[in-house]
């Protein structure tokens, strides 16, 4: 039965920058839940940040929190972590939270600090694409769906 890499913060876990959960409610991801298919991962924390933290975003390439830090090299270490992990256990696909400067799928946030999303990827989902990981955000589940049926 295929693998699939899920955001920690969909399933409730409080991982996000603001120390909250996104769960998101879907019966689907609640089957694959109680298949034991879900390799729950939150990259931003595997890198070695805090919750809570700063927001940050994607400008130019480098990852910025609202207070000027970069963080970019713990964002890359979080999907370099991702990455292995997919390797590890023959993950080919992956569940993701669509706007983070991690893993937003169609959009980010234009890297300015207003609420304005832009079209990008973040940081892991370009790698895990990069790598052959077929990439959906909680709006694609029902893609992820018929994708994982064929």
């Amino acid at each position: 039965m295929e693998k699939i890499l899920v955001s920690s913060c969909l399933l409730g876990q409080p991982v996000r920058y603001d120390g909250r959960g996104h769960a998101i409610l879907h019966p689907q991801l609640n089957l694959w839940q109680k298949q034991n298919r879900l390799i729950v991962f939150c990259p931003e924390v595997a890198g070695g940040l805090p919750t809570p933290r700063a927001p940050a975003e994607i400008i130019q390439g480098s990852v910025v929190t609202n207070l000027g830090e970069d963080v970019t090299e713990q964002f890359q270490t979080g999907a370099n972590i991702a990455l292995e992990l997919c390797k590890k256990n023959q993950v080919r696909f992956a569940l993701l939270k669509e706007s983070s400067p991690s893993c937003g799928r169609n959009t980010i946030y234009d890297g300015k600090h207003r609420g304005v999303k832009i079209e990008g990827l973040g940081l892991t989902t370009a790698l895990l694409i990069k790598n052959g990981i077929q990439v959906f955000s909680e709006e694609q589940i029902p893609a992820l769906i018929k994708v994982l049926a064929l």
